[in-house]
């Protein structure tokens, strides 16, 4: 039974969230159709084009992500401090980049007075639309429905283009963050759709901030030259082509993260596999369920396996 999305979400636990869309049976999203040698590798532009654009706009930002054949991987950070940050004048306008808006909001972006009962909605209507700049479903939705949409255009078919819910996973701590990372970015090279890891990063993805302090500024905890470096080796490891000692991979990141080499190559080739809902330390996992009051702790034992 899917679990509702609310009871999925718990900011007080983690702001990282690993968000998962399939296509319906069939359905290309990029990559060519090897029965008719059709290609749809212009989508993944579509898809890239539409993220990096819902980044700006929502309070929510872009760590990592994959474009694959029949699916998308997005490593998302929701940063709802900024988003009650924002007066409502900023909030408005940031809505109505994506959607029309009410009446209302229309009369007060323009300038025009509003009444004592016209305020009254008003207010309330801001209000959803800050909560919705902060939501990782509506970041969803509104990229989904888009890339459907125009997909079942150039089809020139209806119906569903995506499976039912995108899945979504917490990463309740650093090292369920790093290893579900390097997960995604991998991803290209286990398709075998590309031979290396790197890749032109678009500005608009969250920085690296470097290694967690008190006053930490906003950006992923880890230093991007250490990341990379685990990357590029876990890549060349789990290539076919490439033969690696997995025992010499002893890089600061890894060993910060406490995170055995044979752990961390079965959590950057399985992450999907192993675990099926919050990923972190049992520690983690018990805050993020005694919040979202949730009685079982899911995937507590390759939690406790793998990250421990």
């Amino acid at each position: 039974m899917a679990i509702a999305r609310k009871r999925q979400v718990s900011l007080v636990d983690t702001k990282y969230y690993h968000c998962i869309s399939r296509c319906v049976r069939r359905a290309f999203l990029c990559g060519e159709d090897r029965f008719t040698g059709q290609s749809y590798e212009h989508r993944r532009g579509w898809v890239e084009d539409k993220l990096l654009m819902l980044a700006k706009i929502f309070c929510i930002d872009v760590c990592a992500y994959a474009v694959m054949s029949n699916h998308t991987h997005l490593v998302l950070y929701v940063d709802d401090k900024k988003a009650n940050r924002l007066n409502d004048k900023a909030i408005v306008i940031r809505w109505h980049k994506l959607c029309k808006g009410t009446l209302l909001t229309q009369k007060y972006v323009q300038g025009e007075k509003l009444s004592k009962v016209e305020l009254i909605i008003f207010n309330q209507t801001v209000k959803q639309y800050r909560e919705r700049l902060s939501s990782i479903s509506w970041f969803m939705r509104l990229l989904n429905e888009d890339i459907a949409r125009r997909a079942n255009k150039e089809d020139n078919c209806t119906g569903r283009f995506w499976e039912g819910r995108f899945k979504s996973q917490a990463l309740l701590d650093e090292a369920a963050l790093a290893a579900c990372m390097a997960y995604v970015d991998l991803n290209p090279i286990r398709a075998k759709m590309t031979n290396t890891p790197e890749g032109k990063q678009p500005k608009q993805l969250l920085r690296f901030a470097g290694m967690p302090r008190q006053i930490m500024p906003k950006g992923l905890p880890f230093e991007l030259k250490s990341y990379l470096e685990l990357v590029e080796l876990t890549g060349r490891i789990i290539r076919e082509d490439k033969r690696g000692n997995i025992d010499n991979m002893n890089l600061p990141l890894l060993e910060r993260l406490n995170i055995s080499p044979d752990n961390w190559l079965k959590l950057t080739t399985q992450f999907t596999r192993v675990f099926h809902g919050a990923v972190g330390r049992p520690t983690s996992q018990a805050s993020y369920c005694e919040n979202l009051k949730r009685k079982r702790r899911s995937n507590i034992n390759n939690c406790e396996k793998l990250l421990a």
